[in-house]
């Protein structure tokens, strides 16, 4: 079997436009007060989150199912650019933050070799903020196995933060 790399496949990307500054996005998307509001699909809670957000910093997010199992995410931040883009790995994980395979939590998961997660964060106009959210894995694959639909619903979630944010205080 022959393993895809970035440039063959079409990879895996969902986008958004809130109706919010960047910088208001950006704040949901990258402090963990506000990441473990929205940190999974429809249904899910998210009761911890650490993120040291720093190039060569590292996050670890546990997503819990509405029946109480849990499914942790790790990372490492790779480029951020402040307010604009940020390019990071992420892979299952342990309580700890140790790699784990898919399997362990019963999931396959088609990673594309040499391709980390990509969010761009474009100033769409009139105060509003286009988020697109390029994936590590193929289009199809992501698609098929439900990633494509839990992030818009995960998306759904940061937009419902994003108008918190936003609110006069």
């Amino acid at each position: 079997m022959t393993k895809n790399t970035v440039s063959e496949i079409e990879r895996m990307v969902v986008t958004r436009v809130f109706d919010a500054p960047r910088e208001l996005v950006w704040k949901a998307w990258t402090d963990p007060h506000y990441v473990m509001q929205w940190w999974g699909p429809k249904g899910f809670t998210a009761p911890f989150c650490k993120i040291d957000f720093r190039v060569g910093g590292k996050f670890l997010c546990c997503m819990r199912t509405p029946d109480g199992q849990e499914f942790w995410n790790a990372g490492e931040y790779h480029e951020i650019i402040l307010h604009e883009k940020i390019v990071y790995s992420m892979y299952f994980a342990d309580p700890e933050g140790n790699k784990v395979e898919p399997a362990h939590y019963g999931m396959e998961h088609e990673a594309i070799d040499g391709a980390h997660d990509v969010v761009i964060f474009e100033d769409f106009g009139n105060g509003r903020t286009k988020l697109t959210l390029i994936g590590n894995e193929p289009m199809e694959s992501a698609t098929n196995s439900g990633q494509v639909e839990g992030w818009n619903q995960i998306l759904d979630k940061v937009a419902a933060v994003v108008t918190e944010l936003a609110q006069p205080k």
